[in-house]
């Protein structure tokens, strides 16, 4: 049998899991022989809180009665014996549904009220307000209480058209969009805005989240989905009803929501159990599925290998009783290869080349470090082998000697100190223009040009500018950082040569590529601000709630643009705290065993063997730290779907690296995590 989508994901979930333990045991060989900055324990902390935390989002999107809650099923639920998502004919689900799974919240059903959509509180501001919740919980032993539980995310009840409008499903200059009127001119809409299943099933627990979307209404009328979760969504896929293909709600959710950039799209054409006709040939079915994939594929102007011919239900069924010939009948298992082979390789290489290029970054701090020890250690060696032989005054004027070239040294405490505040403020130059209260008052520069009324061509042009200005501030970033590079190359060298140090400033971290994360923000949010859409727009409380949205969404880049450059910053200052530490402590035990050397005559041969010593453990802790990364490497690299061109850093560990590793979670926003 062809492997799912769901073990792929579980060989995933092993392969971060393995990789976390490489990168903890390099961390603990680090700190336990205090090799462990405060700079590089920040970045293990995040690198290893990303690969054990970072979530992979995939979203079902549909008009209603496509088979979303039935494909969410099979793929992910079959092995409860029964269905967990309601599906039904008809309407089914009436508002997003996050699956997922959060070690820190109880298991259950957490349901937002859709009247919170007349607050201007966005959704993200919401999720850290438990109270505003209801909270229903979930019985892992009971599945048919489960399924009656999260029946809940079906429930509607009845408003008028007025109440209608203001929750957003009613709109009169739209009447193709409004759903059809109940009796006395009432209009049904869901009971709740948004639910989140907090569920410890394997897949959830490995990091996936799935987003199970309601239909057109929904989607267009709800800003947080649409300019929020839709695009961080690390894969989308688009259900269709193979009985009907693209309907005219099809394409407008396609265009208006699912057409901008992806990191992975595919079509599920469902249903194709319902093209069998007893009066066909089975070849005659056949060429009627190709007929309606090759007919989507032109119609939506993708390949027509992205299009998928399924039966959800049928795979379903078939899963629940063993049936295998039903299973193949029903062709998901090849949509769930392709989805694993288009997702999943992608996410393990940006992982390991993270933990790869960071790992051997970190190993060239080291070696520097152990060089610099190293040359000490030799220094002393040839000083205390000198002294074989020589008379006590000659110790005595060694000892003087040292006295003066520590004193000496110590001048560079003033020229260390000019440097760090020049270093602090450059950084802070560098750092302002990045801040949260440079973003607000960007945005609120749009509010003003506005004027409060979302006339299109304006704010279609305002929102623009606000992102070319954006892009301006993060190059800007850039240019000034390059700047404190120079700075340190200039001051590091002078240092070097007065004082001996072997500083070196690595090359600076590049913020140039988060342009690409405000371009898709840009291209996401900007199709909101047409014609089409102008009023929607309109509505109470859209404009502060998309504001919000949007300071969170920019927040997420510039917070990601300012720790790369503080981790950066900061390795390069933990580079000279080192340096100067080891230096002192070197002085302090050239002076001690000179002394001892001059009141013992037999104390010369023991600090030579000390010295010795002490150098050979250096050199195993090189050999170490060595065979760590080694292993690293090669488990960032296993897992066999690893691509050799992925353009990993690191296969010969002498590389001097010239690329920054993205340091957080692509939420981040390539992140997107």
């Amino acid at each position: 049998m062809m492997p799912t989508f769901a073990s792929h994901l579980d060989a995933l979930g092993q392969w971060r899991a393995d990789t976390d333990a490489r990168l903890a045991s390099l961390a603990r060989f680090a700190r336990e022989h205090d090799l462990l900055d405060d700079a590089s324990a920040e970045w293990f902390e995040a690198m290893r809180h990303r690969l054990s935390g970072e979530k992979l989002m995939v979203a079902f999107v549909a008009e209603f009665s496509r088979g979303k809650s039935e494909l969410i099923n099979a793929i992910f639920f079959s092995d409860k014996g029964r269905r967990m998502m309601p599906a039904s004919a008809g309407r089914t689900t009436m508002c997003p549904v996050e699956l997922g799974y959060d070690a820190e919240d109880p298991v259950g059903l957490s349901l937002l009220p859709i009247e919170t959509r007349l607050e201007p509180t966005s959704l993200t501001e919401y999720r850290a307000r438990r109270s505003a919740w209801t909270w229903i919980e979930l019985d892992l032993q009971n599945p048919d209480g489960m399924a009656q539980a999260l029946a809940q995310v079906v429930r509607t009840r009845l408003v008028s058209k007025d109440e209608a409008a203001r929750l957003g499903f009613w709109d009169d200059e739209r009447p193709d969009d409004n759903p059809p009127l109940q009796a006395e001119d009432l209009v049904e809409v869901p009971v709740w805005r948004h639910a989140r299943i907090n569920l410890p099933h394997p897949l959830l627990k490995r990091g996936l989240v799935v987003l199970d979307t309601p239909g057109l209404n929904a989607i267009g009328t709800e800003p947080e989905l649409t300019l929020g979760l839709l695009p961080q969504a690390h894969a989308t896929v688009f259900i269709l009803g193979a009985d009907t293909g693209v309907t005219r709600s099809d394409l407008s959710i396609w265009r208006d929501h699912l057409s901008g950039p992806a990191l992975a799209r595919y079509v599920a054409l469902n249903k194709i159990d319902t093209l069998v006709d007893p009066l066909s040939t089975p070849a005659e079915v056949e060429a009627v599925i190709a007929r309606q994939r090759e007919s989507v594929a032109q119609t939506l102007e993708i390949p027509a290998a992205h299009v998928f011919p399924i039966s959800a239900r049928l795979a379903l069924t078939s899963r629940l009783s063993g049936d295998a010939s039903g299973m193949a009948a029903s062709r998901l298992e090849a949509f769930e290869h392709a989805l694993s082979d288009g997702l999943l390789p992608r996410r393990r290489d940006n992982l390991a080349e993270a933990s790869v290029a960071g790992a051997l970054r970190f190993q060239q701090q080291l070696q520097r470090r152990f060089g610099e020890m190293r040359r000490l250690y030799a220094d002393q060696l040839l000083e205390l082998r000198g002294l074989r032989g020589k008379s006590s005054g000659k110790v005595q004027l060694m000892l003087q000697r040292v006295q003066a070239e520590a004193t000496e040294f110590e001048q560079c405490t003033a020229r260390l100190q000019a440097m760090r505040s020049v270093h602090a403020r450059m950084m802070k130059d560098v750092l302002r223009e990045l801040s949260s209260d440079r973003l607000r008052a960007e945005v609120e520069v749009l509010q003003q040009v506005l004027g409060g009324s979302w006339l299109p061509l304006g704010a279609r042009k305002a929102f623009i500018e606000l992102c070319a200005r954006l892009r301006g501030l993060i190059e800007q970033a850039q240019q000034r950082n390059d700047e404190v590079h120079a700075m340190l190359v200039a001051s590091f060298a002078k240092l070097n040569a007065e004082f001996g140090f072997s500083l070196v400033a690595d090359k600076p971290v590049d913020v140039r590529k988060y342009t690409d994360d405000l371009n898709l923000i840009e291209r996401n949010y900007v199709q909101y601000l047409g014609l089409s859409q102008a009023f929607r727009l309109a509505q109470p409380g859209f404009q502060e709630q998309f504001r919000r949205m949007l300071i969170s969404r920019l927040r997420v880049v510039f917070e990601t643009v300012s720790n790369d450059i503080e981790l950066w910053n900061k390795t390069a200052s933990a580079q000279v705290d080192s340096q100067l530490r080891e230096r002192r402590r070197n002085f302090k035990r050239r002076y001690e065993s000179l002394d001892r050397i001059q009141t013992a005559s037999t104390e010369l041969d023991n600090r030579l063997q000390e010295v010795q010593a002490q150098d050979e453990r250096v050199l195993q802790l090189q050999t170490r730290l060595g065979v760590l990364v080694d292993e690293l490497v090669q488990q960032a690299q296993s897992a066999g779907g690893l691509s050799a061109a992925a353009g990993l850093p690191g296969l010969n560990l002498d590389l001097n690296l010239s690329t920054e590793p993205a340091l957080l979670a692509d939420s981040a926003p390539s992140t997107n995590a």
